[in-house]
């Protein structure tokens, strides 16, 4: 009989820029207040990405060093590198291929994905498989975005959500029922222009009308956002239980993507979980888009043990959404 391999977290890494912008310093930059902010979003500052020398492959590659350095891992040992990320630094060249360049890197190759706040849960599920299949037995998954040079900071509805960082994860092959167990994802094209970034691509390439036009940056309808966020989150977190025997009784941990306070405690409110059990790191970083969620895991990993179940779920532009669970394993450190 053929093995069955599964694919488990063993190390972390996470980086956030030292610059901080706080809704008080947003406040002198567009009509709005830090009471409002707090009560809409539940962010009370970001970090922002401060040098123009600096890109997202920088954030990516000071995660994967702390990893590195933090867990005491051979740079040799990875043989692949996968970056969800709408911020890439190029058009042309992918950001994994910097990231495997500037972090010694040497033994792996890498590629890049593209789902926005969804982007991480769909790399990492690339990620697994790529074990799975007994290709590989060591890839590093990373989420990173500088949404600072999408975001428009005259408009005030989307200046105040967003930040700069990065999480990554290793994923070593295993025999054990640990790791990356099941996942539920959907996708719906036609919410695409509800969350988007309408130029800067083959369709609509940056040109001095579109930079006028303030094309060049993100465009939300945070009302339809919202509620299809929840209702995306909530219903494949369900799905994704029930396919693997499970109920909210089983789930130790819930970690959302961070894009509003109001959408994570409307989904663990509809899954029955208490607020301990969620995971929020929102108020002091904003949302980092595909970085939200592994710079959660890292934060909290000490909470984290042996055999918990940890459920994902995240909703992003595109419309792109999902769940994934977990069985957490044993970390190198």
């Amino acid at each position: 009989m053929r093995k069955r391999y599964n694919a488990v977290i063993t190390a972390l890494g996470g980086y956030v820029p030292e610059t901080i912008l706080s809704n008080h310093d947003l406040e002198k930059m567009v009509d709005t207040n830090n009471e409002w902010i707090i009560s809409r979003t539940g962010i009370q500052e970001r970090r922002i990405l401060n040098d123009d020398s600096l890109a997202t492959s920088d954030l990516a590659t000071l995660a994967v060093k702390r990893l590195l350095e933090d867990n005491h891992v051979n740079p040799e040992e990875i043989e692949c590198v996968i970056v969800a990320t709408a911020t890439p630094d190029y058009i042309m060249v992918s950001t994994a291929s910097i990231v495997c360049e500037k972090a010694g890197l040497t033994k792996a190759w890498g590629v890049d994905s593209n789902s926005a706040c969804s982007g991480f849960l769909y790399a990492l599920t690339l990620g697994a498989s790529l074990i799975e299949s007994n290709r590989y037995k060591n890839v590093i998954v990373i989420g990173a975005d500088a949404n600072s040079t999408i975001v428009n900071y005259e408009d005030r509805n989307t200046c105040i959500l967003f930040g700069d960082g990065a999480g990554a994860v290793l994923l070593e092959q295993t025999e054990e029922e640990v790791g990356l167990i099941d996942n539920v994802f959907k996708t719906d094209g036609s919410g695409k222009e509800h969350l988007i970034v309408t130029a800067g691509g083959s369709l609509h390439p940056s040109s001095p009308e579109t930079l006028n036009q303030k094309l060049n940056y993100i465009s939300q309808n945070g009302r339809i956002v919202f509620k299809a966020a929840i209702e995306g989150m909530t219903q494949t977190c369900t799905e994704v239980l029930e396919r693997n025997g499970l109920d909210t009784a089983d789930v130790n941990w819930l970690i959302p993507h961070q894009a509003n306070l109001r959408i994570i405690h409307a989904v663990g409110d509809k899954l029955g979980l208490r607020e301990d059990q969620v995971k929020v790191n929102i108020q002091r970083y904003g949302n980092t888009t595909a970085a939200t969620i592994p710079l959660c895991m890292w934060e909290f990993q000490k909470d984290f043990k042996e055999n918990d179940t940890l459920l994902l779920t995240a909703f992003g532009a595109g419309f792109s959404w999902g769940a994934s669970y977990l069985k957490w394993g044993k970390l190198r450190k």
